[in-house]
């Protein structure tokens, strides 16, 4: 049987899903979270395709708010290399504070619109 916390997440990503869907010239930005890790992705749904993608082990931090900063600003600069300036922001189920929070804060300084 699942954690309930586990479920309840899945029922928010399955009705935030159902509303959010990105483009190539809008994509979706995507988070995920794990222990050890967060990873962020832009994508296109249209195609099904990922477009850009990124990880705190790629970014040189920890699964905490300063490694979402990184991982933030990480995203933002590999997007404007490929000539996307906006996003449709997907938090995944995820309350958006902590992590989250602080990946799209820095993604917008460094550029993305969301």
């Amino acid at each position: 049987m699942r954690h309930p916390k586990f479920t309840h997440r899945l029922q928010r990503k399955k009705r935030i899903r159902s509303t959010v869907s990105g483009t190539a010239a809008c994509p979706r930005f995507t988070v995920y979270k794990s222990h050890t890790r967060i990873t962020a992705q832009l994508i296109d749904d249209a195609a099904g395709k990922t477009l850009v993608a990124g990880s705190t082990v790629e970014a040189k931090g920890k699964s905490n708010k300063e490694g979402a900063k990184k991982l933030g600003t990480l995203l933002a600069k590999k997007a404007q290399e490929k000539k996307i300036s906006a996003v449709v922001f997907d938090r995944n189920g995820y309350k958006y504070h902590g992590c989250v929070k602080e990946l799209a804060d820095a993604a917008r300084e460094a550029g993305l619109k969301f």
